[in-house]
């Protein structure tokens, strides 16, 4: 299905401008959810394609500062560690959200408005 997601740039302009770049550019056109962990996260991100996904494989992207909460519906790029976020996105979707994420540094970068 579709989803609408609000960015939110005041609370991460790096995380936005990644997800900006990726839609301009179709990355997730086709793509599914591929990880849902009940009341914890549903992660999507990776392309079908390989050339698509090797060109942005190491094409990451520092760190934001971590603004608000995790909260549930909120968008936050995956990480393999710091300043490493690529091209893999979850959603937020545990019911008092996911706040101990924050002290991990991952930054929501918008929030679920629809879908």
């Amino acid at each position: 299905g579709t989803v609408k997601i609000q960015l939110r740039p005041e609370w991460a302009p790096r995380g936005v401008k990644r997800f900006e770049e990726l839609t301009e550019e179709k990355f997730f056109d086709e793509t599914r959810v591929f990880r849902v962990l009940p009341g914890f996260v549903a992660q999507f991100g990776i392309n079908g394609n390989p050339e698509v996904q090797s060109k942005w494989r190491s094409k990451s992207i520092p760190d934001d500062p971590v603004k608000v909460s995790n909260t549930r519906g909120t968008v936050v790029f995956a990480t393999a560690g710091p300043n490493s976020r690529t091209t893999q996105i979850f959603f937020n979707t545990r019911a008092d959200g996911n706040a101990f994420l924050d002290k991990q540094g991952f930054s929501p970068f918008g929030q679920v408005i629809e879908g």
